[in-house]
């Protein structure tokens, strides 16, 4: 916690001001800097200048800015429960003040084709970005603070060398950032969408989202109150709506006007107004390194997030109150900055995570408009995936309540829970038990182990369980413990797997997933050293082409066109050895860079004969394999397709080329597609993080019009609700989940207090379908509370 160390402490008693450092890379041992200059007067810099003479009152703190004390690009500034307990236990001063000039509400109004939605219980504060400067402003006066405004700062060495601590808050175009880049490493990137920040005299009544179809495109307005007579209205559209509409060619107080006449109903006819208002494209920020010296980065200079979810102000002030902590608790300069980054970088992350998500969904918004318009609605309100449906049931029941009625959920039954058909099989509910290789199979034969594991997860709840992918020839193996679909044994032995789900898990489908290894093949077990060759006993591979999948892996055999027609007769035999064995579903296992998905990225397919070289011809293969399957696969039964969406590697597969892909194995007869992504090429740079490949998922069904099955990082069942009601999935595969908790369906059923045909719990299970009681832990309330004598203080 912060030190409340008050402004009437003895001057001397931190010591007199030592020299400055001479090297501004060999930073002074203490982590209680006694000179420190601050680059940039935004609220980050301000807050940081007065806590820091706060906890110190002898320090000599600086701060420069090169704008007039008047001067502000934004108008309001939002800032949540969160930041602002923060801003209380650390200077109840600046909260004191702030909290004055707040204004508050609850309502999100989302207004859609002319028809308005309203959520409620989601407490926003705001106030005048200027009027939150003011204070700043004043704050640092009354504690000391230098504040030299209209003043372009000095060099960054230069002030390295003359103070113990130099705090860049210089903005998103940080100079002292690109005075040290080859150090921090910065990444910006550049978005798809064209804004302005513009403001209306009148104070809205809610966050306003409000969407406008023109002949050029889609354009939003977001708009909030920031004082009881003003709001803050920003206007933003893609960059080709953007130039369609000739906003491109109009200067400052055209745009101004035109954008109030587009939006002229949600504004009441009022005109808006501009303070050096240019339409921009949101950069994000993300650097390496985030100090060097003596010089640490702090804000927008370090990251930025989108204005979307409202966290520019907010990240910044926390920044502040983290490093002046960290400079309190820890006992040397380096170890507090390194202390100060290791704490906000993952709280930093996380938000980055959530911005990209609702920046991109803005982005994409045109993607949204034919949905229901309560389905629209709470698509936008849960976009950055950290407003789920369980919370927003907290904040507005009946709007939640609405948005379920719509989407045709029967009462009390939660949107995991509702069926959902293909071809003529219909699934219970929305969950599925993702495909997870065991590697525990003898010659590719499933034993005991497979039967209590997938029977387990069978009786869990589920609608579908999957099977690991099964291969369709000794050579197609990744290891030699994966199980197969290429001898009679085999086949008989999935049949008894298939009949205990059946018999002993009524109402739930089992899956085959189908694949060929390629150039993954002839690996270790998992266990023993994912993706490292056999030490003995390999077995040759082949690929669509010679490339070993990295360093040190066996380099493939190029597939001759006699050796293409093999594979996808023994993708055919496998199929009807699946159907013998009385699978409901088959999955063609065409990602994560086995065999088939290895014809469809142009980083592993370097073919140039008609299998090579275009989309088109890269697709051929692994839609011949397709159609041999689906030929003698049972016509009822449906048949999905796996894919790797992305490769995460420069060069790969692409969103565009994945939505081309869906398209065209629903074309041959896919009933769905299931969308995962990467693991095609070693050297591949995911984006982790929570259900962070639902993206794609989410992107395949709307332009690709076909069912899709998401998967990644979905750990929750607030997730799957979150993500079936808003439109983004049809089903949801999960692996670790049910790795972790066999019941889990049926413990998610439990947890939300549904008892219905979604979730039937097995008759001999049905004694524990309620959580078991724990030991007492409430203890008696008082009856009667005895007051003594009031004694004033």
């Amino acid at each position: 916690m912060l030190s409340t160390r008050g402004s009437t402490a003895d001057p001397g008693a931190r010591g007199t001001a030592r020299p400055a450092p001479t090297n501004p890379h060999s930073p002074a041992k203490t982590s209680h800097p006694l000179r420190a200059a601050i680059i940039g007067g935004g609220p980050g810099g301000l807050y940081t200048a007065a806590l820091l003479k706060r906890l110190a009152p002898d320090r000599e703190i600086t701060v420069y800015e090169r704008n007039a004390p008047d001067d502000t690009f934004g108008f309001g500034v939002v800032l949540s429960d969160e930041t602002l307990g923060g801003i209380e236990h650390a200077d109840p001063a600046v909260y004191e003040a702030v909290k004055a000039h707040f204004v508050r509400w609850d309502d999100i109004d989302i207004v859609h084709r002319n028809t308005r939605h309203t959520s409620s219980g989601h407490r926003f504060a705001a106030l005048g970005r200027r009027r939150l400067l003011e204070i700043l402003h004043d704050r640092c006066r009354d504690l000391g603070v230098d504040l030299r405004l209209r003043t372009e700062a000095p060099p960054p060495d230069e002030l390295a060398r003359a103070h113990d601590l130099v705090v860049a808050a210089d903005g998103v175009h940080s100079a002292t950032r690109e005075a040290y880049r080859d150090v921090f490493r910065p990444r910006l990137t550049p978005h798809r969408c064209r804004y302005i920040w513009l403001a209306v005299d009148f104070a809205f009544d809610a966050f306003r989202f409000e969407i406008a179809e023109t002949e050029h495109g889609v354009m939003q307005l977001h708009g909030y109150p920031y004082s009881p007579d003003a709001s803050t209205v920003i206007v933003e559209m893609r960059e080709e709506v953007w130039r369609a509409a000739g906003f491109d060619e109009l200067d400052e107080a055209e745009s101004t006007a035109r954008c109030a006449k587009i939006f002229n109903e949600a504004l009441g006819g009022r005109p808006l107004r501009s303070n050096k208002s240019a339409w921009t494209t949101f950069r994000t920020v993300v650097n390496e390194r985030w100090s060097h010296g003596n010089v640490v980065l702090l804000g927008d200079a370090a990251h930025t997030a989108h204005f979307s979810i409202g966290s520019g102000t907010k990240l910044a002030v926390e920044d502040a109150l983290a490093l002046a902590a960290c400079l309190e608790e820890q006992p040397t300069l380096p170890q507090a900055l390194a202390a100060y980054e290791e704490e906000r970088r993952p709280v930093v992350a996380s938000t980055q995570r959530a911005a990209k998500a609702s920046l991109e969904w803005f982005e994409d918004l045109a993607r949204y408009l034919g949905q229901p318009p309560r389905q629209f609605a709470f698509n936008l309100l849960t976009r950055s995936r950290r407003v789920t449906h369980e919370n927003l049931r907290l904040r507005d029941a009946g709007f939640t309540d609405s948005v379920e009625r719509e989407f045709g959920c029967p009462p009390g039954t939660p949107p995991m829970f509702t069926p959902f058909r293909l071809r003529g099989l219909t699934l219970r509910n929305r969950v599925v038990v993702s495909a997870m290789d065991m590697y525990s199979a003898t010659d590719g034969v499933p034993g005991d182990f497979h039967l209590v594991h997938l029977g387990a997860r069978a009786l869990g709840g589920a609608a579908l369980v999957m099977t690991e992918m099964v291969c369709v020839s000794p050579e197609g193996r990744i290891t030699p413990g994966c199980a197969g679909l290429y001898t009679g044994r085999q086949g008989e032995a999935w049949r008894r797997i298939t009949d205990f789900v059946h018999a002993g898990a009524p109402g739930t489908a089992i899956g085959v997933q189908l694949g060929h290894s390629g150039r993954k093949g002839s690996t270790r077990l998992m266990w023993e050293g994912m993706d490292e060759p056999l030490p003995d006993g390999n077995w040759p591979l082949v690929a669509p082409s010679p490339l070993p999948y990295r360093p040190g892996s066996q380099i493939p055999r190029e597939l001759s066109r006699a050796q293409l027609t093999d594979v996808r007769q023994q993708f055919r035999t496998a199929a009807e050895r699946a159907g013998q064995a009385g699978f409901d579903l088959l999955e063609l296992h065409c990602a994560h860079g086995y065999l088939l998905s290895g014809f469809l990225s142009p980083l592993t397919n370097h073919r140039t004969d008609a299998y090579g070289g275009s989309l088109e011809k890269r697709l051929r293969f692994p839609l011949e394999v397709f159609d041999a399957v689906r030929e003698v696969w049972p016509d009822e039964r449906p048949m999905t397709v796996r894919i790797s969406a992305t490769d995460w590697a420069e060069g790969g597969t692409s969103a565009e080329e994945a939505v081309e892909i869906a398209r065209a194995f629903a074309a041959h007869g896919a009933d769905a597609i299931d969308v995962s992504t990467g693991q095609v090429v070693a050297g591949e740079r995911p984006e982790f993080g929570r259900s962070y490949q639902t993206p794609y998922a989410d992107r395949i069904r709307h332009e690709a019009g076909v069912p899709v099955i998401a998967v990644g990082a979905i750990s929750s069942w607030d997730d799957v609700n979150s993500l079936i009601l808003a439109g983004r999935t049809d089903l949801c595969a999960l692996a670790r989940p049910h790795l972790y908790d066999p019941h889990w369906t049926l413990h998610a059923a439990a947890e939300q207090g549904y008892d219905g045909p979604g979730a039937v719990w097995p008759a001999p299970y049905r004694a524990g379908s309620r959580p078991p009681r724990t030991g007492r832990t409430d203890a008696p309330k008082p009856r009667l509370t005895l007051h003594g004598p009031r004694q004033d203080v």
